[in-house]
């Protein structure tokens, strides 16, 4: 009786572990198709979308309406107000001088972020942002996965 109860620990801990790992790989591979429940699962199983974005100056919509959008893939417009990076190396794009407020917003991974060069340049900029808008916490949202998503209008 003794030796079960690592043995048991030890099952759980194996299980829980081979879990989060296989939820960590599907986040990895959602471009592929798969479907997750967390936050990365604001693409659909159409892996070529962000791949392959319109032609920029296409008919974006301003980031005011991007709402009227979601759940499409769609060019939306907008002066970058200023770049921010969380302690876990995620970046925002804000277009409002207060995030919380704005109609829209835009997330760049971590684990996508090395893909990109200098970010803060885009201060001040005019952007045009392509891909599939979602909803996260209640406001529309484009997660930039490639830098061919995103670009400077002149």
């Amino acid at each position: 009786m003794r030796t079960t109860w690592p043995m048991v620990a030890f099952f759980l801990v194996s299980i829980i572990l081979a879990a989060f790992l296989g939820y960590r790989l599907a986040l990895r591979h959602n471009k592929s198709g798969w479907s997750t429940s967390g936050r990365a699962d604001h693409q659909s199983g159409n892996a070529n979308e962000a791949e392959n974005p319109s032609v920029p100056g296409s008919s974006c919509v301003d980031f005011h309406d991007a709402g009227q959008h979601t759940g499409e893939t769609a060019c939306v417009s907008g002066r970058v107000l200023r770049v921010s990076t969380s302690r876990s190396q995620t970046t925002y794009l804000d277009f409002c001088p207060n995030y919380r407020d704005c109609p829209f917003s835009t997330v760049i991974f971590a684990s996508d972020r090395t893909r990109f060069g200098n970010l803060n340049a885009l201060n001040g900029r005019e952007v045009e942002i392509q891909g599939r808008i979602s909803v996260y916490n209640g406001r529309p949202e484009i997660v930039i996965r490639d830098p061919q998503q995103l670009h400077v209008v002149p």
